[in-house]
């Protein structure tokens, strides 16, 4: 693992410029749209606000992000759905506000060309369905 760190720039700038190319995927189990938006881009590279992942974490990721949208297109059921409700950041009349709002992740799981990977989808309210996060678990044996 410690020589594929060595091309980490160059994986970690490939795989930010391939999200940003994401456009929304249509995942049959919404019967909508699951939207690629900066929160799910900054949430691969930081853990929270100013704490970035660690380079292996980031690595791990980026390598198997080109998965996501394949997966979701293909996910006909959830493997987990969480409500719970969490504070916001929402802008409103040209200034940021931090209010509590209920919150639905849903979570699916798939092994796809030997890669098993787990990702989440958040929705606030009743608004856009957009991807946050993926946890990549190397290789089946």
């Amino acid at each position: 693992m410690n020589g594929d760190i060595e091309n980490f720039d160059e994986v970690t700038t490939k795989g930010g410029d391939l999200y940003k190319k994401f456009s929304p995927v249509r995942c049959p189990y919404f019967g909508g749209d699951v939207y690629f938006n900066a929160s799910g881009l900054e949430h691969l590279k930081f853990k929270r606000p100013r704490y970035a992942r660690s380079r292996r974490d980031q690595y791990m990721r980026f390598k198997v992000l080109f998965l996501v949208p394949e997966v979701l297109c293909l996910s006909h059921t959830v493997q987990g759905v969480w409500e719970t409700k969490h504070f916001e950041r929402v802008r409103i009349h040209s200034r940021t506000d931090i209010i509590l709002k209920h919150v639905t992740y849903y979570e699916f799981i798939a092994v796809i060309r030997r890669v098993r990977i787990k990702i989440v989808i958040k929705q606030i309210e009743d608004g856009q369905r957009f991807f946050l996060e993926h946890y990549p678990f190397w290789g089946s044996q």
